[in-house]
């Protein structure tokens, strides 16, 4: 590794390219390169196989402490630059740019009895990432994120899935290209609705299974709704009508746990 760079000011370009890159998907797109916080994540990410760019770390907060490739710049940073440029507080004074890859349906690894959580349109990273962690406790063989209005390698997301992003295979892509994957693979769909539906513990799951979810606010389009095989929902005995996307989310994966360990 090179000697270290000490970098003191927020006005150094290469933590103005840092903050770009944490707040906008189009940097993020435009080059490649998405930021992970936090040793956790860190190291998932690297376990994962990510390329790792730039790495910043403040030695007083909590130091390096990583196995850092040769060909990785590194840069050490003050505590007060850290937390200027740090989402949030406990992330042990570390953060990364590292540069980001697509996977494709084609790239899906599936187990014999396959179990995928599809997000058509997902919203909001926060629940995104909730959802990624619940996949990753459950063992499931992947996550569809189809439409989104969000990208996956949002900061937001990163940290709210803490690094789940990185250990459950995730690829995007449009609602009509998963519906015909999921159908060469014999998979049964099931869609979490309200309209016409089953409870979901009354349909089984122990078989090829994907779930699909919409999002809170509109449910799902008509796309999914066609395609399904069968239609499941979560009783609901107060006056709201839905649950969190990712609580719902949680609840359905962990029931088809369930029957397959039963």
């Amino acid at each position: 590794m090179n000697e270290i760079e000490v970098i003191t000011s927020a006005q150094n370009p290469k933590i103005k390219r840092l903050r770009l890159l944490q707040q906008k998907s189009s940097e993020r797109r435009k080059c490649g390169l998405f930021v992970v916080e936090g040793r956790r994540e860190l190291m998932h990410c690297i376990d994962a196989g990510f390329e790792i760019d730039t790495i910043f770390y403040c030695e007083q907060i909590g130091g390096l402490h990583v196995e850092v490739p040769d060909n990785v710049d590194v840069y050490s940073i003050s505590p007060a630059l850290y937390e200027k440029i740090a989402y949030r507080s406990g992330t042990e004074g570390i953060i990364a740019v590292v540069r980001s890859r697509e996977t494709a349906l084609s790239d899906l690894k599936l187990g014999k009895n396959p179990l995928v959580m599809v997000l058509e349109s997902v919203e909001k990273p926060g629940n995104l990432g909730a959802v990624l962690r619940s996949a990753d406790a459950v063992g499931i063989d992947a996550v569809i994120v189809c439409d989104p209005l969000t990208d996956i390698y949002n900061p937001n997301l990163i940290r709210s899935s803490i690094g789940a992003v990185f250990t459950v295979p995730t690829v995007v892509c449009s609602s009509e290209e998963c519906i015909d994957w999921l159908r060469a693979h014999g998979m049964q769909i099931l869609t979490a609705q309200l309209q016409d539906s089953q409870l979901y513990y009354d349909i089984s799951m122990l078989k090829p299974t994907a779930i699909v979810m919409g999002t809170e606010s509109t449910g799902l389009t008509d796309v999914w709704r066609k395609a399904a095989d069968a239609h499941i929902r979560i009783p609901m005995l107060g006056k709201l009508d839905s649950l969190n996307v990712s609580v719902s989310a949680a609840i359905l994966l962990y029931e088809a746990l369930r029957q397959r360990t039963a």
